[in-house]
C-alpha cells in the first residue's frame, strides 16, 4: 500500500479531493448492504443521505453517490474517473451509476476539461478521496463493534470482521462515519490489488446516447425560454455600423433585436476570453423557426475595424497586451507575411553547440518547408447556451470546458458578484479545445439580461464554422546536416504561424544532436485562433516526423532504426538539460509498434509510414499501411503503441486512440479553412471536407505499454503523429513527399472521385 499523509481537515479534504480533475458528478449507486434485497428494494432512493466528503454521499440503504467535477465531452472521464474512486472505496461496479456535477467552486478546485489532464491530475486525489471514505467507514464499524479497525476489511460495499463474523453494508455505517474526523493519513491500494482499474467498462452514458435520450445542452429548451440567435459580421476585421431594426421587428414571433458588445473594451480578459467580433446583433423570438427567418431578412450595415489592443492574462497568468490589426485579411496575404517573417528577425528558442559551423562541415544538407492551413473544430453540436439572468443572480446551462474561467467574465459583464453566477454543466457534443472558450455563454447571458427573460441561444452550423475560433495556420522550415558516415551532426528548425509559433524547442530531436538550433516567430492577425486538439503539436509533429523520415532516407537508414539511434544518444549522452522527454520511453513505443505492426516483414503491395511523438506527458508511435486505389489513398491498417502510464479503462482508452487516429487522417487529407478579404471560404459541410466512413482505416490496433507509472495524457497524444505517418506512407505509395496540408490537394486528385 501507499501511505498518503496529508494533515487535512474535512474542509481541506473536500478541496483536495476536488482536484481529481475537474468537473463531473459521479454517482455510485445502489450499493446494497450484505442483507439479501430485491431489485425493487435496491432501486429505492434512501430516506437519509450522509456526506463523507466532497465526492461521496452514502444513503442509509447503501446507495452511494460520488461527485467529481470534470465536464464530459467524449474522453470518457465520466466512466473512468468513477472507476478510480470505486476501486479505492471498495464497491462493486455493477452497483454504480454516474451523474454530471454542476460548477461548484466552493467544493471543487479544478473544474476544467482539456489538455489531457483529467485522469493525470485526478489520479492521486480521486484515489485519496475513495480511500479516505473507506477508512472512515471502517472506523465507524470498529467503533460500533468494539473491535480493532485493523481487523476489518472493506470491499464490494461490505464491511467484515472475520474473527467475530460481523458484517454490515456501507449504508449501515454511513451515518456514524459522516460524524468522524477525516484521517490525516490514508493508505492507498498497491497497484497489484486493483480490482477495477485496468479492467474495461462500458461508457455509462452509452445507452442514452444511442437511444437519443436528452443528454446534451442542445436538448435543453425550457418551456419559458425565448429563442435567441446572433448575427456576426460577414468578415473578420469588420463590425456593426448600423442596424435597421424595422427590417425584422414586425415579423411573426420576434420580440427584440439589438446590437450588443460581448465583452467591454476595458475588461482585462483571461486566456480563454476570445471574442471574434467587437459587437454582434441579437435576434430574440418565440421559436427557432421564427428567429431563423428574421435572421435571413435582417438588414445590417458593416464597417472596417481599426487597429486595437486589449489586456489579457496569459496561460501562465502573466499579463500581456494583445494587438489586433484592423482591416480584412486573406490567406494569400498570410502566406506572404509568414515567408517574410521566417526570413527576418526571429526569436531564439534554443541553441546547443555551433549549428552553423556544423552545417559548413556537413557532407549532406537537407532543407524542407512544411505548411498547414487554418482548421475549424466542427464539433457535432454547434455552440449553444441557456441563460436566465435576474437582478439577484444568473443561471446558465451549456457546453463549456472551463467554467471557472468564464464565470469571472460573465460576472464582470453582467455586474453581478461571482457567487451569484451559477453555471450548470452539460455533456458536450464534442469540444477539441473549442469549448474552452465561453463566448457563447457570455452572449446568452447578455441577451437574457437585456430582454429580462430566460433565453436559449443557438448557433446554426454556419455560425459555428464562420465565427472562429480556429487552429492557427503554420509554417516550419527544417534543415539538417549529415557527416560522411551519415551521422546527424546539425539540426535547425525555424517555425511560426498566424498568430503563434508551433515550435516546442526542447522536444526531440533536441538532446540527441550536438549542434541544435530552434527559432520561432509569429504574425499578428484579427482572425481568432485557439486550442485545437494537441495545440501546436498537431502541426509540428507532422512536420518534424516527415522531415526525420526523409532525413533517414537520405542517410540510407531504416526510419525506425534512425530514430532509435538518436534516442540512444539522448539516453546515454544527452545534450543540454532542458529536454522534455524520457528517451527510454520514447524508444519503447517505437520498439513496440515495430513488433505489433511486423515492420520487419514487408507486405507485398502495401506501403508503410511511421511516426512517433511525445506530448501531454505521453509517448506514441504509429505505423500506417496505405495502398492507392482509383488515384486515392486507402488506409488498410493502423498500428499504434502508447505509453501513457497505467490505463484505467482499456477499451475506452483504445476507443479514444482510434478516434484520434481517424480524426488525424481526415484533417491531414482534407482539413482546410481559407479567407478572402476576411471572409471564411467555407461555412458548412458541403464545402468543408471531413473524412467519410468509407475513408476510415479498415483496421486499427492500439497497444499500450504496461508499466506502473501514474497515468498521463491520452485524449490528444495519438492525434499529432498521425499526420506524418499518413505523409510518410503516402510517399512510399506515390514516390512524392507531402509538405503542405491538406495532402489531397497535393495529390492533384479531384475530390469528387474520393
Amino acid at each position: 500500500m501507499t501511505l498518503i499523509a496529508k494533515k487535512i481537515d474535512r474542509r481541506s479534504f473536500m478541496k483536495v479531493s476536488a482536484l481529481a480533475g475537474g468537473g463531473m458528478m459521479l454517482s455510485f449507486s445502489w450499493l446494497a448492504g450484505c442483507k439479501p434485497t430485491t431489485e425493487a428494494e435496491v432501486m429505492e432512493l434512501p430516506k437519509e443521505w450522509f456526506e463523507l466528503n466532497s465526492y461521496i454521499k452514502i444513503g442509509d440503504n447503501g446507495v452511494v453517490t460520488l461527485m467529481s467535477p470534470n465536464p464530459e465531452f467524449g474522453s470518457n472521464v465520466k466512466t473512468s474517473m468513477p472507476m478510480i474512486l470505486a476501486d479505492e472505496l471498495g464497491v462493486d461496479w455493477k452497483n454504480v451509476i454516474v451523474e454530471q456535477a454542476n460548477f461548484y467552486p466552493e467544493r471543487f478546485d479544478r473544474q476544467f476539461t482539456g489538455g489531457s489532464q483529467g485522469i493525470r491530475q485526478g489520479w492521486k486525489p480521486l484515489r485519496t478521496a475513495g480511500a479516505t471514505a473507506r477508512e472512515m467507514l471502517i472506523k465507524a464499524a470498529a467503533q460500533t463493534w468494539s473491535v480493532p479497525a485493523e481487523e476489518i476489511t472493506a470491499g464490494a460495499g461490505t464491511l467484515e470482521h472475520k474473527a467475530s463474523g460481523k458484517k454490515a453494508g456501507y449504508g449501515e455505517m454511513a451515518s456514524l462515519a459522516a460524524t468522524l474526523e477525516v484521517p490525516e493519513e490514508v493508505k492507498l491500494k498497491d497497484i497489484k490489488d486493483f480490482n477495477l482499474i485496468g479492467v474495461s467498462q462500458k461508457n455509462v452514458d452509452g445507452k442514452k446516447i444511442v437511444t437519443g435520450k436528452p443528454l446534451f445542452a442542445m436538448d435543453h429548451y425550457p418551456a419559458n425560454a425565448l429563442v435567441a440567435m446572433v448575427v456576426h459580421p460577414p468578415a473578420f476585421g469588420m463590425k456593426v455600423k448600423s442596424l435597421d431594426e424595422s427590417s425584422v421587428k414586425g415579423m411573426p414571433g420576434i420580440k427584440d433585436v439589438f446590437v450588443f458588445e460581448p465583452v467591454k473594451e476595458d475588461y482585462d480578459r483571461n486566456f480563454f476570453d476570445v471574442n471574434s467580433f467587437s459587437n454582434l446583433v441579437a435576434i430574440v423570438g418565440n421559436s427557432t423557426w421564427e428567429v431563423m427567418q428574421a435572421k435571413k431578412a435582417i438588414k445590417v450595415e458593416w464597417e472596417i475595424t481599426a487597429d486595437s489592443s486589449f489586456s489579457m492574462a496569459g496561460f501562465g497568468g502573466n499579463k500581456m497586451t494583445v494587438k489586433v490589426p484592423g482591416g480584412v485579411e486573406s490567406t494569400e496575404g498570410h502566406k506572404a507575411a509568414m515567408e517574410a517573417m521566417a526570413k527576418g528577425k526571429v526569436n531564439l528558442l534554443r541553441k546547443d553547440g555551433d549549428p552553423e559551423g556544423a552545417f559548413k562541415k556537413a557532407a549532406k544538407v537537407l532543407e524542407r518547408t512544411y505548411t498547414a492551413p487554418y482548421l475549424a473544430h466542427n464539433c457535432m453540436e454547434p455552440m449553444n447556451c441557456f441563460a436566465d439572468v435576474r437582478a439577484d443572480g444568473a443561471t446558465l446551462y451549456g457546453p463549456i470546458q472551463a467554467p471557472e474561467l468564464i464565470r469571472n467574465t460573465i460576472s464582470a459583464r453582467l455586474g453581478l458578484d461571482k457567487e451569484k453566477v451559477q453555471i450548470n454543466l452539460a455533456r458536450m457534443g464534442g469540444g477539441f479545445g473549442q469549448r474552452a472558450y465561453g463566448h457563447h455563454m457570455v452572449e446568452a447571458a447578455v441577451i437574457s439580461q437585456k430582454v429580462g427573460a430566460p433565453v436559449k441561444l443557438q448557433y446554426n452550423r454556419e455560425d459555428d464554422m464562420t465565427y472562429g475560433i480556429y487552429r492557427p495556420t503554420y509554417s516550419a522550415t527544417y534543415r539538417a546536416g549529415l557527416d560522411e558516415n551519415n551521422n546527424l551532426i546539425a539540426f535547425h528548425v525555424n517555425g511560426g504561424g498566424v498568430p503563434e509559433s508551433p515550435v516546442h524547442a526542447n522536444r526531440f530531436p533536441a538532446g540527441a544532436v550536438d549542434n541544435y538550433l530552434a527559432e520561432g516567430w509569429s504574425v499578428e492577425s484579427n482572425i481568432t485562433i485557439g486550442a485545437f486538439r494537441a495545440p501546436r503539436s498537431n502541426f509540428i509533429a507532422g512536420a518534424e516526423q516527415s522531415f526525420i523520415d526523409e532525413l533517414a532516407e537520405l542517410a540510407g537508414k531504416d526510419p525506425i532504426d534512425f530514430r532509435l539511434e538518436l534516442l540512444e544518444r539522448a539516453k546515454t549522452n544527452p545534450v543540454g538539460e532542458r529536454n522534455d522527454y524520457e528517451a527510454d520511453r520514447y524508444a519503447g513505443v517505437l520498439k513496440l509498434v515495430r513488433e505489433k505492426s511486423k515492420w520487419d516483414e514487408p507486405k507485398s503491395g502495401v506501403n508503410r509510414g511511421v511516426s512517433a511523438y511525445f506530448c501531454h506527458n505521453s509517448y506514441v508511435a504509429e505505423v500506417i499501411d496505405v495502398v492507392i486505389e482509383n488515384n486515392a489513398p486507402v488506409f488498410k491498417n493502423v498500428y499504434a503503441a502508447v505509453d501513457c502510464g497505467i490505463v484505467v479503462n482499456p477499451d475506452a482508452a483504445a476507443n479514444m486512440g482510434e478516434g484520434a487516429i481517424v480524426d488525424g487522417i481526415g484533417n491531414a487529407l482534407f482539413g482546410e479553412m481559407d479567407f478572402v478579404d476576411g471572409v471564411p471560404q467555407k461555412n458548412n459541410f458541403h464545402q468543408y471536407r471531413m473524412i467519410r466512413q468509407k475513408e476510415a482505416p479498415r483496421h486499427v490496433e492500439v497497444h499500450f505499454v504496461k508499466n506502473d507509472i501514474d497515468p498521463t495524457g491520452l485524449g490528444e497524444p495519438l492525434f499529432p503523429p498521425t499526420f506524418a505517418a499518413v505523409a510518410n506512407a503516402m510517399h512510399k505509395a506515390t514516390g512524392k513527399r507531402f509538405y503542405n496540408q491538406p495532402f489531397m490537394k497535393e495529390m492533384d486528385v479531384s475530390r469528387s472521385r474520393i
